[in-house]
């Protein structure tokens, strides 16, 4: 049966908004996740059977509403089920398409019956045919509702597939690549008309999303698809969701098109807005303008887990294997690993200077529908344990209760460490150890010697007589009032920070006022915290977690992150973003002209008062502007000059902005560097720097 319901159709639209003190963007959660594939690659309805007996055993990792029934959300992802379409082709009288040259598109449609659900299927019909691809059938996915609690059948969308058929002369990249470019499309026209229920949760001609807002019991009893014995597939993700914060709904539910994660991605903000800033560069040569279909390549208003997916997707789609791009997304610990091997050490040292890492914690299955493989991150605080059977079966769960092949069948087992990864690939019938896996990244490209050609490594050099800023007792009292710090900060803070180098930590509660309720004047700084991983993340720092955690730093043009050339390399590297004298001279005074540097003063007249410190922000983002059309790399915004008639703009709010460039021209990543007289730290940030690639977007 269809799915059908008489409800408000608004309730469709259950992506959480804004509202109120709500903000959807600070939404964390923790799930169940696995995969189960063969090693002989040929497709059975046994692989989904344990698979869906495997994500039943995750429930435990699931929340239920107060109806009993309706959960945060499970699904599961597998490849397209040949036969299970070559029979549905056979009812309307299609016999001569093979069914691998057909896409299908699992689409929500709003419910049956409304306005816009016609609508809907006329965006979809209009986008295939806009991109060429013919239409063969509209299905109705075979649902029974009354396998939904009372919350999910409100919101309970009409499920349908849409399937199309492989145009003329295109190959199996450029096919999928056609199907990732007609979604977006779909999304985005959606978008325009306003219609938040259009959402399609997979849309390939290798593998099909089957997700709902449910929990793991219930996946099976809702979609009758998946108890078809015609339903055969060499491997299935699964995910069973909970949402610790989270608004649930039937988009946010897990996999997602490529991967299904358990855990958190703590860097996200930093990660969603490098994308954005990256996107009119991120056409590489197998894309056209089309790509862009007027909405941003990582959904806004996705889940972590969901812009993770959505910069995967890209990636893998632009030419770099499934393996590749999450060993570039989620690196190993490789900084400090002085027995990693030195090609592959190359390997991640290139990949960093080309993206900044998805950090989690993070379990991760993940596929492109002939790989299914599961990888940890660098820190390895989520579980993922794995059994092989004799049959050639590789099952992999967060949970060790999550399998039910029996020990009498298992011919190996284990876990995944940090950083490691596991791999089945269905096409060459082979099971990937982490070792396979690294050793064959490491050997993909010429990566040491690209590094050896490119790269520029900043070393320490002793401070030299003219890097002295002559500061005295007098001017140096001066500089901590002009910048806002107190004896207090300087007893309790600097002084410990800088001589002994410790935490300036507390055992008793802080009872200073927020700044922004504060009577007294306080720095620009204090009206910002920083923000810490939530939920089950404990805290960690460079110093007590150094095999796990690293302050490199890059500055230069960071190259497509699309793409892969000997000139992606071409970086000054820093193994902190705090710069000694030394480094700091050397960096304005390079000689190499991919890192010019210009200096700019972040002073305004007191006199002058509030209108004088607009005038000179305005200032500073033009002479940025008129630097970088004149071939600079690199802006010092620089504070050195004030006193009792100049006063410094707040470092955080002249970076920012002094980085709004519009998008033809670039977009920077940023150094801060406070220099010392001896052992005492100066509160201020003298020779701030921000390195500007020439080929990025705000």
């Amino acid at each position: 049966m269809s799915s059908k319901s008489n409800s408000d159709p608004a309730l469709l639209d259950s992506t959480p908004r804004h509202n109120g003190l709500y903000r959807p963007e600070f939404e964390f959660d923790s799930c169940g996740v696995g995969l189960v594939a063969s090693i002989s690659g040929v497709p059975e309805h046994e692989i989904l059977r344990t698979a869906i007996e495997a994500v039943v055993g995750l429930s435990h990792r699931g929340a239920v509403s107060a109806d009993g029934k309706t959960g945060d959300g499970a699904g599961i992802l597998t490849q397209i089920p040949l036969k299970l379409v070559q029979r549905e082709l056979a009812a309307k009288s299609i016999n001569h398409v093979d069914p691998n040259d057909v896409g299908v598109g699992m689409v929500y449609l709003p419910q049956s019956g409304t306005a816009t659900n016609a609508q809907a299927v006329e965006i979809v019909n209009s986008v295939l045919q806009e991109q060429g691809l013919p239409l063969l059938l509209w299905r109705h996915v075979p649902v029974d509702i009354a396998a939904l609690g009372a919350i999910a059948a409100q919101s309970a969308p009409d499920i349908q597939q849409v399937m199309v058929q492989r145009p003329d002369g295109m190959d199996d990249l450029a096919f999928e690549r056609a199907l990732y470019v007609a979604r977006r499309t779909i999304q985005g026209a959606a978008s325009r008309a306003e219609i938040a229920e259009l959402y399609l949760p997979s849309f390939s001609h290798r593998t099909v999303v089957y997700k709902a807002l449910i929990i793991a019991a219930q996946l099976a009893e809702f979609y009758l698809d998946l108890k078809d014995p015609d339903y055969e597939t060499a491997l299935a993700l699964f995910h069973q969701r909970y949402s610790s914060n989270t608004f649930p709904t039937w988009q946010l539910a897990q996999p997602f098109r490529m991967l299904a994660h358990n855990g958190e991605i703590n860097t996200l903000w930093g990660n969603r807005n490098w994308t954005r800033a990256r996107e009119h560069s991120m056409l590489a040569a197998a894309w056209d303008d089309r790509v862009g279909a007027g909405i941003p390549f990582v959904e806004p208003e996705g889940s972590d887990s969901a812009s993770l997916d959505n910069l995967a997707e890209l990636i893998h789609l632009s030419g770099r294997d499934i393996l590749h791009t999450l060993a570039m997304m989620v690196p190993e610990a490789w900084e400090n690993d002085e027995d990693m091997d030195t090609d592959l050490r190359a390997f991640h040292a290139y990949h960093a200077g080309i993206a900044e890492p998805w950090e989690g914690p993070a379990a991760l299955t993940f596929t492109d529908g002939r790989i299914a493989a599961a990888c940890l991150d660098r820190n390895g605080l989520r579980p993922a344990r794995y059994k092989v059977t004799r049959s050639g079966m590789v099952v992999v769960a967060s949970e060790a209760s999550a399998s039910i092949v029996p020990d009498s069948d298992v011919i190996e087992k284990g876990r995944l460490g940090p950083g490691e990864m596991l791999a089945v690939d269905t096409v060459n019938h082979c099971l990937l150890t982490d070792s396979d896996i690294k050793e064959r990244l490491a050997k993909g490209a010429p990566y040491r010697a690209w590094l050896k050609e490119y790269r520029v490594r900043a070393k320490f050099t002793a401070p030299k007589l003219e890097d002295s800023l002559g500061f005295d007792e007098g001017s140096l009292g001066t500089l901590h009032r002009i910048f806002g710090y107190g004896n207090e900060d300087l007893r309790m803070v600097l002084d410990p920070m800088g001589k002994e180098g410790k935490d300036p930590v507390w055992s008793m509660g802080n009872d200073t006022p927020l700044a922004v309720l504060s009577s007294q004047p306080r720095s620009f700084f204090n009206y910002f915290k920083q923000r810490f991983a939530q939920v089950t993340n404990p805290p960690i720092d460079s110093l007590r977690e150094s095999l796990v955690m690293s302050l490199r730093s890059y500055i230069g043009g960071r190259g497509n992150i699309l793409t892969e050339t000997p000139e992606h390399a071409h970086l000054l590297e820093y193994d902190s973003p705090l710069l000694d004298h030394g480094q700091f001279r050397d960096l304005v005074h390079q000689f190499d002209s991919s890192f010019s540097s210009i200096m700019l003063s972040t002073t305004y007249p007191v006199a002058r008062g509030r209108p004088g410190m607009e005038e000179a922000l305005r200032k500073l983002c033009m002479h940025a502007e008129q630097s970088i059309d004149k071939g600079r790399t690199v802006l010092i915004l620089s504070d050195l000059g004030v006193g009792p008639d100049h006063a410094p703009l707040p470092a955080s709010l002249d970076t920012v902005l002094a980085s709004s460039i519009p998008i033809s021209r670039w977009r920077p990543s940023v150094t801060l560097q406070r220099p010392t007289v001896g052992k005492r730290s100066i509160p201020s940030m003298h020779g701030r720097t921000i390195a500007r690639p020439s080929k990025m977007g705000c």
